[in-house]
């Protein structure tokens, strides 16, 4: 029997992670993530989902992050009732995760309905709701790591610890003939909390007919950093930030790397290597996820089982009126998420930091293309933050250290131990250099006899010891939605439109360059009409 394998995200982009296998007449959803970056590929979240919800037997989740898990309160508001099949401590996280990203889908949607540039505008609707996403958290089904279980009849799946995040799994999967295997997010060598990624039993979890694997950091081979000098070096990105006079804000992921970040603190705090700095953890989310850390301490490496999350310098903030009185502050360390500063608290913070020439903003994970973190670490003057123009004065710093996904040796080496591959080596979940420089190595090597880079809602026939075949192509607006969009561009010009026309010290000549302007406007607005007739 031959099954197919579509890639409805996550294709030469490292979010919206969604995979539909069918083998027969049922069909299964490895992951169903959120689209982050721009707000072209964000869109994508809000469009007619591209599979039909009501042929859907199973989702099988490799982790709580949103960009893998955002999308299955959508995906439950419009009727889907099945079971959600994870790790026990991935159903833990998801009630907070889901609750807390429906809360920000309504807060946007209400915010921007607000703002005076979308006056007039139709209403933006939110994506879906916190009672939607509390519903979907309710479909868990946990199972354990390694344990054999029937995602849908006819089809067979276990998961193997993928080292990546709390619950993180890769995952097996045996569907019409196929031995598939499915990465997820794989984890580095060297990883607070969680052993290294891999598959325990060399006997059984090796010789795939398919696998599917990220490629997030295919291009980067990292200097290998211990958790002594990863200490280090945040401690001197610490004391540098507060010798300037202002605070350090950074903007973290509320799961996994604000644990991270508060267990270092911690331990540099006891060792006194960072004097008696204080630290405000801002978001309700990284809190309540704090808390299912407690709950799986003894699970966890580096903590004895203790509660290493409680320290005297460590302070959780709780309503918006708490997060506020923050404005007013110098010399803290203020840890907010979204990761991306794509939404949540830490824009309210870029909001105040960013123009202080004595404030730090330090990146401790991954930008992802046309995000509002990427422009920034990239060297943006200027951004544009929930409608306001706004100069980057602060300084920008990044530590590669803290990254929860393996670099390229890692990622080859795993691909290597679940070999030997006999058809299909999908790479996904990266840009399209790190997609590249993956496929090129992996073919070096020998990996694999098909190396393959999908594009969103590629479709392919998968058959046992054959190379894939693809026999679908994505719809053409879903493919050209990754990477920069239109209205990055827009923002990197809007934000110094007004800095470069009054840098022209003639009137005339200013009122003549944004005549030009809107000609030029005018003349593409002529071309495209007879396009639309067509």
């Amino acid at each position: 029997m031959t099954a197919t394998l579509t890639f409805h995200g996550a294709a030469r982009t490292v979010t919206g992670s969604c995979m539909e296998v069918a083998a027969g007449s049922r069909r299964i959803l490895v992951d169903c993530g959120l689209f982050q970056g721009s707000r072209t590929l964000e869109a994508l979240n809000h469009g007619p989902l591209p599979f039909d919800v009501g042929s859907i037997d199973a989702v099988i989740l490799t982790h709580a992050h949103i960009d893998h898990s955002g999308l299955l309160p959508r995906l439950s508001a419009l009727g889907y009732t099945g079971p959600i099949w994870c790790t026990p401590q991935t159903a833990d996280l998801l009630r907070p995760m889901l609750a807390d990203s429906g809360r920000i889908h309504e807060y946007e949607a209400e915010r921007r309905n607000h703002r005076r540039d979308r006056a007039g505008d139709e209403p933006i609707t939110p994506t879906y709701t916190e009672a939607d996403a509390l519903a979907a958290a309710e479909l868990a089904r946990p199972v354990e790591l390694e344990d054999w279980f029937e995602p849908a009849q006819g089809l067979r799946a276990r998961l193997w610890n993928a080292g990546h995040i709390l619950g993180a799994a890769s995952v097996e999967l045996e569907a019409g003939g196929n031995r598939l295997l499915f990465s997820g997010d794989l984890g580095p060598d060297n990883k607070a909390f969680l052993p290294s990624p891999g598959l325990s039993d060399p006997a059984t979890a090796r010789g795939f007919d398919h696998v599917i694997c990220e490629s997030t950091y295919g291009d980067t081979t990292r200097q290998k950093v211990t958790m002594y000098e990863r200490r280090r070096l945040l401690a001197e990105e610490i004391n540098a930030a507060l010798k300037r006079g202002g605070n350090l804000v950074i903007p973290a992921f509320a799961l996994e790397r604000t644990q991270e970040l508060l267990l270092d603190i911690a331990m540099l705090s006891k060792a006194g290597a960072i004097g008696t700095a204080q630290v405000f953890v801002d978001s309700p989310l990284a809190n309540k996820v704090t808390e299912v850390f407690r709950a799986h301490a003894d699970t966890l490496e580096d903590t004895g089982g203790r509660d290493v999350f409680t320290h005297p310098a460590i302070h959780s903030i709780g309503p918006a009126a708490e997060s506020m009185r923050l404005n007013s502050m110098s010399g803290a360390i203020i840890i907010a998420a979204s990761g991306m500063c794509e939404a949540g608290r830490i824009r309210h913070h870029l909001l105040h930091n960013l123009p202080r020439r004595d404030s730090t903003i330090l990146f401790v994970g991954f930008q992802a293309q046309g995000s509002l973190g990427r422009v920034i670490l990239e060297g943006a003057q200027r951004v544009r933050i929930s409608g306001r123009d706004m100069a980057v004065r602060a300084q920008v710093r990044h530590i590669d250290g803290y990254s929860a996904h393996a670099d390229r040796e890692e990622l080859l080496d795993w691909i290597t131990a679940a070999g030997p591959i006999a058809g299909t080596l999908f790479l996904d979940h990266g840009e399209q250099e790190a997609i590249d420089a993956l496929a090129s190595e992996a073919q070096a090597r020998g990996l694999a006899p098909a190396v393959i880079a999908p594009e969103l809602g590629d479709c392919y026939r998968l058959a046992a010891g054959q190379p894939a075949r693809r026999i679908k192509r994505g719809a053409q607006s879903r493919r050209h939605a990754v990477g920069r969009d239109w209205q990055n561009d827009y923002a990197d010009l809007a934000t110094g439109l007004k800095r470069r026309l009054a840098a022209i010290e003639d009137e005339t000549a200013r009122m003549r360059a944004i005549a030009r302007m809107r000609r030029i406007l005018d003349d593409y607005a002529q071309r495209e009409r007879p396009k639309r007739r067509r």
